[in-house]
């Protein structure tokens, strides 16, 4: 357990960060989820809008730190080969 004043202050720091960056990773979760359904619904211009938005909070939380640089690249890399896959069908 934290002793000294710094140490507590540390404690409650990273119990605000933590709380944020959970939300931002919800946030992230919820407009892949959006593409997802938007992908199954078949429709390529609203897939196409659900995958800005993805793409676009995707890189909000790489620049936040919540997501690695590379991982957010990947996924956004992913989403595009999808997108690209159902334009084409």
């Amino acid at each position: 357990m934290a002793n000294n004043p710094g140490a507590k202050k540390a404690i409650r720091k990273i119990e605000r960060r933590t709380e944020v960056n959970k939300n931002r990773r919800s946030r992230v979760r919820t407009f892949l989820r959006k593409f997802e359904e938007a992908l199954t619904g078949g429709d390529a211009a609203v897939a196409k809008a659900a995958f800005v938005e993805a793409q676009s909070e995707l890189m909000r939380a790489v620049s936040k730190g919540v997501v690695h640089k590379n991982t957010g690249a990947r996924k956004v890399s992913r989403l595009a080969a999808r997108l690209n896959k159902l334009a084409a069908a």
